[in-house]
């Protein structure tokens, strides 16, 4: 493990009263893990925008699959690139309405352009994006 290094921050005490209530409202038992998790957060998203780096992610998807062959087109986007989804789940929401959550792993660039790409899918009706790390260059 890593050595601790503590470092004094200046801050006004009225954005320390906001973070102090943020951090409580997460359930963190001191400030120092809340601002770790900013710094990972923070780090992760620049992996995130520089193309190269080997990241994982979720595409989640609801849609109607009686729409016009939009399930098909969902299908052939994950058959194109297969390289990249290593997992997905399909679940019934009701008579109509289907959830897919599709977790990709891969270069950055691809793998953001494969979520872009099947929530943008004409008849879906909410799509997002959700970006994490592999963990392999943050401590």
């Amino acid at each position: 493990m890593p050595e601790l290094v503590r470092f004094g921050v200046s801050i006004p005490d009225d954005l320390l009263e906001k973070f102090d209530e943020l951090i409580n409202k997460k359930g963190y038992t001191n400030r120092s893990e809340a601002i770790r998790d900013l710094i990972r957060d923070r780090l992760v998203e620049d992996q995130w925008s520089e193309p190269g780096h080997e990241v994982v992610g979720t595409a989640t998807v609801v849609y109607n699959h009686e729409q016009s062959d939009l399930a098909q087109k969902l299908t052939e986007i994950q058959h194109r690139t297969h390289n990249l989804i290593i997992s997905a789940l399909h679940v019934h929401l009701d008579a109509h309405n289907c959830l897919e959550v599709l977790i990709l792993r891969g270069e950055s660039e691809q793998v953001r352009k494969t979520c872009e790409l099947l929530i943008s899918t004409r008849g879906v009706k909410h799509g997002k994006m959700t970006m994490t790390t592999t963990g392999m260059e943050i401590d």
